[in-house]
């Protein structure tokens, strides 16, 4: 055991908000290879497949009971013309994608592809329309196309190329960062657009739409408020206008400047701690976003949604750099575990998050080895499997009866221990990690209201923070059986190695 003790208090029978399972949403934009070469690999493909969809990716994020899938962008939805992507495949156009590497793409993988790829994950389709370059129209005959019944011009095309019956489709993103990449908007522009596209996308039959306002990059408060007075009607209580029901943010860990970002793999602990600085600050975001809607929205009637979060690192050396595939270290486990601590604190307002990306960009869940078609699960993956117990559960509030143990980061304080826990269907998960590099923790937990029996747990961590999943290693980090968790009188008493990410399951009687 170590001389770090944190002593904690959680209530089992005193429930907080639910977790939304949509703050373990996930994000395919056309980048580098994550759809062609990730999700996508072609119907000729001798990799197993359905409808050119690679089977084993399917698998291995049925896994994690991934509960949303965010598509086609990113920047790439506001130059996206959904009508190429629909029809015979030898038929539709090519399109070059001029954000990300300048690459030629021949739309084979579209909106039917798409809509299939979400069937075959069991995850609800979060469709991110073009505000940017495209119009009303088009936006608003993509959302007739895919969920309208009946007979109509969007619905005798869509039963041409194959679909009879229509989808449910709910989440529809209105454009992307409008203050850059999608359209360099002000935010008084924006709101405008936003009115306007909101209300011609229609609710068609039983399909109703929750529309997901393009809110800030990371801490723009000012934007936040103005979409929060522009969209809808202040009096006795802040009603939501119907253009939107919920807006975002975006925030990416990024520990150094944008020119030179730092390695994925090759860094030292000084490198890692301000790395876990710039992972926590999403905290402060949340709560800035939050106070401010609060201040116009005090019935949390509209939702607020990080759509776009995880790290970013300087590219894999000799890959295309406009493909932004990097490796993905226990270090970014890290920053996933605390980023889900911080969502579960925020349960209240917080509705939904999507990591960037799924498959082969940014902090990937997977990596799809192109020379040997081997199929790699992240440190970041096991992180989402391990809290998958999470989804929609109860939070339950963690008390620390002392101050948690700290260090100091260049004149920033860092909390090195992180706690949070959730009740359903009987059962309790509770989430720890602990960024220190290098000393142990251990966390007293005095559960009340309550007991906890046939106790599971399950330990992530490795040698090295360096430490990273190949196809010829394709296990160096991966979650474990865990002993060292003992009952006390109280409750239990969990032992944290340095740089760990443990969780705790059990039957509440």
């Amino acid at each position: 055991m170590s001389d770090n003790v944190v002593p904690a208090v959680i209530n089992l029978d005193v429930t907080g908000p639910v977790i939304n399972r949509h703050l373990y949403g996930h994000f395919a934009e056309h980048l580098g290879r994550c759809i062609y070469g990730g999700f996508y690999v072609g119907e000729d493909s001798e990799i197993p497949n359905e409808g050119g969809i690679r089977l084993d990716v399917v698998d291995a994020l049925k896994a994690l009971n991934i509960p949303n899938l965010r598509w086609p962008g990113g920047c790439f939805a506001d130059e996206y013309h959904w009508m190429d992507g629909i029809g015979p495949k030898d038929e539709r156009p090519a399109m070059v994608n001029t954000h990300w590497g300048n690459v030629e793409e021949n739309n084979h993988f579209g909106t039917h592809e798409f809509m299939a790829l979400c069937e075959l994950l069991g995850a609800e389709p979060y469709i991110s329309g073009n505000v940017g370059s495209g119009t009303v129209k088009e936006m608003s005959d993509w959302v007739e196309y895919l969920t309208r019944d009946g007979d109509s011009p969007m619905v005798r095309l869509r039963k041409r190329n194959g679909r009879e019956q229509p989808w449910k489709v709910r989440f529809w993103g209105l454009g992307n960062e409008a203050w850059g990449c999608g359209g360099n908007m002000s935010a008084q522009q924006y709101a405008a657009e936003a009115r306007r596209f909101g209300t011609y996308c229609r609710d068609h039959g039983d399909n109703k739409l929750y529309r997901i306002a393009a809110g800030a990059n990371a801490g723009d408060y000012a934007w936040t408020e103005t979409l929060m007075k522009q969209l809808g009607e202040l009096g006795c209580a802040y009603r939501p206008n119907g253009f939107m029901q919920a807006l975002s943010f975006h925030y990416y860990t990024i520990p150094g400047p944008w020119h030179d970002k730092g390695d994925a793999t090759v860094f030292g602990t000084d490198d890692y701690y301000r790395t876990m600085v710039k992972a926590a600050y999403v905290d402060e975001l949340i709560t800035g976003h939050s106070n401010v809607m609060d201040c116009y929205d005090p019935g949390k009637a509209v939702g607020l949604v990080l759509d776009e979060w995880g790290t970013w690192w300087n590219v894999e050396p000799g890959t295309n750099p406009g493909f932004l595939y990097q490796q993905n270290t226990l270090r970014d486990a890290l920053v996933a575990s605390v980023h889900f601590d911080i969502f579960h604190r925020h349960a209240d307002r917080l509705v939904m998050a999507n990591i960037a990306q799924t498959v082969n960009v940014l902090q990937a869940m997977i990596l799809t080895d192109p020379d040997t078609k081997a199929l790699v699960l992240t440190p970041t993956y096991h992180v989402f499997e391990m809290n998958k117990g999470h989804q929609d559960a109860a939070s339950l509030r963690v008390d620390v009866k002392d101050a948690l143990p700290t260090r100091d980061v260049e004149g920033t304080s860092l909390t090195t221990v992180s706690v949070s826990a959730s009740r359903k269907d009987g059962k309790v998960l509770i989430s720890l990690s602990n960024l220190d590099a290098d000393a142990a923790a251990d966390v007293e937990l005095d559960l009340r209201g309550g007991t906890v029996a046939d106790v599971r747990s399950r330990i992530l961590t490795a040698g090295e923070l360096q430490a990273h999943n190949t196809p010829g290693a394709p296990e160096t980090v991966a979650p474990r059986a865990y002993e060292q968790v003992k009952a006390t009188n109280g409750g239990l008493r969990v032992h944290l190695p340095a740089h760990s990410f443990v969780t705790v399951e059990g039957r509440v009687g």
